[in-house]
């Protein structure tokens, strides 16, 4: 019930209509017992710094931010933590004195994901689709967590030597391999772990893939895709067609909201109550 003793948190975005966070810290409100709220906030371009001054003002406990402010909003918090600075985006914001210090839980939920479902980045080589903002952040998690060699696969090559650069240069060590997307006929002749880090193959687009060849997947153990609308991409299709197992990028959207629900109350969620919120994320889809 709501009362003069609840607390509110919130994602900032733009658009925000279709987000699927409420029913992760909604529900995990609910299961243990917090009296906290969780909804959407519409924030207009050029509205980011007055939104979270006013959020911070209105005794708001903590947000998530989504895009197209995950930079922008930086500028506008006391402090930033240290993966959120070098990936260079925030999408959690934690109360603290005079503001909001920022994180990236994307990424860590991402690791939370990818253990949870077995899957590891340690010890492996990677082939990563995309340079953009999100496989830059993967780039970053798997220098960080231990992978032999990173391919970035991407349209034009300079973009992925400017990610590889900076990446490789963050971590002292040369792990991220720059290519163009279409040379992935030159990759060694192994097995590979796949992120896919591009929004190709989103809703309402569900028939498109960065890559077709079939060939291309008989080199994947495991695809991972961030994408999650649709539930099955036609990346992890092809993926599974090839012998390989594949996963979606809800698991990583749960986890990333987890951390930031961690983070804003001080507790740690239990796998029963992840599996609680991962549910009623599937029944909001209509899965």
């Amino acid at each position: 019930m709501i009362d003069g003793k609840t607390r509110t948190c919130g994602l900032i975005g733009n658009p925000v209509e279709h987000t699927m966070s409420p029913a992760i810290h909604n529900t995990l409100a609910t299961r243990r017992g917090h009296n906290l709220v969780y909804v959407p906030f519409l924030v207009e371009e050029g509205q980011v710094d007055t939104a979270v001054k006013g959020a911070y003002a209105l005794n708001v406990l903590g947000m998530n931010v989504t895009v197209p402010y995950k930079s922008e909003v930086t500028k506008s918090l006391v402090e930033v933590d240290e993966l959120a600075a070098q990936i260079g985006a925030v999408n959690t914001l934690v109360r603290v004195a005079d503001g909001y210090k920022g994180y990236n839980t994307d990424m860590l939920g991402l690791y939370r994901a990818m253990l949870e479902d077995g899957v590891q980045i340690e010890g492996e080589e990677i082939v990563l689709l995309g340079a953009g903002g999100a496989a830059r952040a993967v780039a970053y998690l798997c220098a960080s967590k231990g992978a032999v060699k990173v391919y970035m696969l991407n349209r034009t090559l300079e973009k992925a030597q400017e990610v590889a650069a900076e990446v490789n240069q963050a971590v002292g060590k040369e792990i991220i391999v720059p290519m163009l997307l279409t040379d992935y006929e030159k990759l060694p002749d192994k097995q590979f772990l796949a992120i896919q880090g591009t929004s190709v193959g989103l809703a309402p687009h569900d028939d498109e893939v960065v890559i077709a060849d079939e060939a291309f997947y008989q080199k994947i153990h495991t695809g991972y895709d961030l994408i999650y609308r649709p539930f099955n991409t036609r990346f992890m299709q092809l993926v599974k067609e090839a012998g390989g197992e594949a996963y979606n990028g809800l698991k990583m959207l749960l986890y990333q909201g987890i951390i930031a629900y961690e983070l804003w109350n001080e507790v740690e969620i239990t796998k029963e109550d992840a599996q609680a919120a991962y549910e009623k994320m599937k029944e909001a889809m209509g899965l």
